[in-house]
């Protein structure tokens, strides 16, 4: 990886996130004054297929929201995680996350050629790798509401499963090829964590099982400490090896004997 890195340097746009944010941030304004300049930006492989290639670039520029308000909100959240993310890997492999996304989304978009495709799964993503690496960080929910965002994470987990669900082969084509870069991160990361949830659950349940079995048991009729906790049990030296009887067969039991083998053939 990291010789790709050297070799991708040279290519890699440094703060791919603030073109992003600009780009939308100019598309919000430029819609504010013209609504239908958005249909122009989203990507409709009928339409590039037809020369309006632009909208192979144009749909990553496609703005959160239309209100302004919400829009500036989604927009400083992407410019913030995004620039975390490139922080944290650097930017070639930032770079890479976002374009397998692009790509995918972009290949995955010409199965429907007159679908309307968006970025808002791959914007998804970059929320979704943030929570996995930054699972406590909070955000403040109309400004009031803390909120760790793992749990928003889950939340966008559970509407990506149910929009999967119940949408049409186009939706649910966009939602794979918009997490596939997310899978290609974290994919080895989420088997590992199964792998040893997996063996601490089969430890924890044998802890369990050992936790519940008696220390004692009655060699005679059977009775331990766990079915009778106000008994005495003892322990019979006479017996090899020496075993437990409660104290109504301590006294009242014939000694065991455990032979030789060489006695017993």
């Amino acid at each position: 990886m990291k010789q790709l890195e050297r070799k991708l340097s040279r290519f890699a746009i440094h703060d791919l996130t603030m073109y992003l944010v600009g780009g939308q941030g100019l598309a919000l304004l430029l819609s504010l004054a013209k609504p239908a300049f958005l249909g122009a930006l989203v990507l409709v492989p009928a339409a590039v297929l037809a020369g309006q290639w632009w909208r192979l670039l144009t749909f990553l520029f496609t703005p959160p929201a239309v209100n302004p308000i919400f829009a500036a909100f989604a927009l400083y959240l992407l410019w913030f995680m995004g620039g975390a993310l490139e922080a944290q890997w650097g930017t070639v492999r930032y770079n890479l996350y976002v374009l397998i996304g692009y790509l995918m989304t972009a290949a995955g978009a010409f199965a429907f050629p007159y679908y309307p495709a968006s970025n808002g799964y791959l914007i998804g993503s970059i929320f979704l790798a943030f929570a996995y690496l930054f699972p406590r960080y909070e955000i403040y929910l109309f400004f009031i509401l803390p909120v760790q965002v793992k749990w928003l994470a889950l939340l966008t987990w559970l509407f990506y499963g149910f929009a999967f669900l119940t949408g049409g082969w186009a939706a649910r084509i966009l939602i794979l090829a918009a997490t596939t870069n997310f899978l290609v991160f974290f994919g080895g990361d989420l088997l590992h964590q199964l792998r040893y949830g997996h063996r601490r659950l089969r430890q924890q349940a044998r802890a369990a099982v050992e936790r519940g079995k008696p220390l004692h048991l009655c060699t005679v009729c059977g009775i331990t400490d766990k079915t009778h906790p106000t008994m005495d049990f003892r322990y019979c030296t006479k017996c090899e090896p020496p075993v437990a009887y409660c104290t109504e067969h301590l006294r009242n039991h014939e000694h065991r004997r455990t032979e030789p083998e060489n006695e017993a053939q």
